[in-house]
């Protein structure tokens, strides 16, 4: 078996092990002066829009983003998702819905800090939406851009392939659903808290792993622990960084006095604010954790070292009287006990057995070992 196949089993049996420096995730993934920091702009965008009211509710994929264009003044609720940002089409549905140039910068770069902004007639927030890898044991991160406007809300999302906003969804599809009796800002609400709320499966998916680690630490049972307590720390230290931000987020909107928003839906964003509260204070206890962990490990490091010498140090205080005694024995005078007698070489081999037999009778009544 080649080395590369052996670290791809380890990999799938641990998944902590599964790190790959060239696709590390840096820690400072945005930079403002960076020319590249754009999106490709050969990516192809997927529009799927929700409009509803109380009694009607619509859904349906789009081809482009000239045909949401109509939505703008539907008289209902609309609810556009676009999957995949490409920037020229981006810039296209960005004007038809008078979003200013600075939001539609925010949404095209990548990287960014969660944040929330008032500008002209719309709101724009930008949070990021975790996932938790089972294969490598990696949390991934996903930028999403939402913007409320009078009567819709457009969120930009990076993937196609996936998000967590299906129980949004089956709220629309519901006639009695709060969604279908509010007004856009609601819908808004209802997004943020989704995203707010998945970060605790991945939380709790990183504090398993931490009380796997705890475990076989405890039974000693760990040799490459230093290893996984760094990816671990690692993988805590970007997700703090992630929905740390998330926080002034949430207040953002709680100080709003914006008429896009309505003072009765004031109480669901503390219930949000209260959430991504608890979510951060997890992340600290489980910072604390592994910084604990490690610690742990560094002094079973030394107590396994500390094991080893003491071994060598008794073994070498155990041959010290055979040593000596050997010595003395071996000097060249010509008068030297039992040098002449038919039996001096066993009494005095004896003699080096017995003087160390009788150290580790001591030794032990001592406690030493």
């Amino acid at each position: 078996m080649s080395a590369r196949n052996r670290v791809r089993g380890l990999a799938k049996l641990l998944p902590e092990w599964a790190w790959n420096s060239s696709k590390r995730k840096p820690m400072t993934s945005y930079n403002p002066s960076r020319e590249t920091q754009g999106r490709d702009v050969n990516v192809q965008s997927v529009y799927t829009v929700y409009d509803y009211d109380v009694n009607t509710y619509l859904e349906k994929k789009l081809p482009d983003q000239q045909a949401c264009h109509p939505y703008l003044d539907s008289g209902k609720i609309t609810w556009i998702n676009v999957d995949g940002l490409n920037k020229k089409e981006i810039e296209k549905l960005c004007s038809h819905y008078g979003i200013h140039p600075l939001v539609l910068e925010d949404i095209l770069s990548v990287g960014q800090r969660a944040k929330m902004d008032e500008i002209d007639n719309v709101i724009f927030c930008l949070l990021p939406m975790l996932y938790y890898n089972d294969d490598t044991g990696e949390v991934e991160t996903e930028q999403v851009s939402i913007v409320l406007g009078r009567n819709f809300v457009i969120s930009f999302q990076e993937d196609a392939k996936r998000d967590v906003f299906d129980p949004v969804r089956e709220r629309i599809k519901n006639q009695t659903s709060k969604i279908r009796n509010r007004q856009a800002d609601y819908l808004c609400y209802s997004l943020i808290d989704t995203i707010v709320d998945s970060y605790f499966h991945v939380i709790d998916k990183i504090n398993e792993r931490i009380e796997r680690l705890e475990d076989t630490l405890i039974l000693q049972k760990e040799r490459g622990a230093l290893e996984k307590i760094s990816i671990l720390r690692r993988e805590i230290i970007l997700i703090r960084r992630s929905i740390s931000p998330v926080r002034d987020l949430v207040n953002g909107f709680l100080f709003s006095e914006n008429a896009l928003l309505d003072e009765r839906h004031d109480k669901y964003y503390k219930d949000v604010l209260d959430h991504i509260t608890q979510a951060n204070e997890y992340v600290e206890n489980h910072r604390e954790m592994v910084m604990n962990l490690q610690d742990l490990s560094m002094s079973q490091i030394n107590l396994r070292m500390n094991e080893v010498m003491k071994v060598f140090t008794l073994l070498a205080t155990l041959m010290a009287p055979a040593t000596v005694i050997g010595g003395i024995f071996g000097m060249n005078f010509d008068v030297i006990p039992l040098a002449h007698q038919t039996q001096g070489f066993y009494i005095t081999v004896a003699i080096m057995l017995i003087v160390p037999l009788i150290m580790v009778i001591w030794f032990k009544r001592k406690g030493w070992f």
